[in-house]
């Protein structure tokens, strides 16, 4: 997901993507676990999806962006 993506979403679509994302992200680490994960770089891209809108709802927050 790109940043100009997330920053066309209001805050409490952000918030619910961040609580997907993390749904998500317990799904394969579990997956990893078992060995049943397709694509490990999956685990990447989902921790920094998290992280970036996490830094868009913070900088909301602070009146920045």
């Amino acid at each position: 997901m790109k940043v100009k993506d997330i920053r066309n979403l209001s805050t409490v679509e952000i918030e619910t993507k961040v609580n997907d994302l993390k749904d998500e992200l317990f799904n394969l680490r579990f997956q990893l676990a078992t060995g049943q994960l397709d694509n490990p770089m999956r685990i990447r891209e989902v921790r920094k999806d998290i992280a970036r809108a996490k830094t868009i709802l913070r900088e909301r927050e602070l009146g920045i962006g």
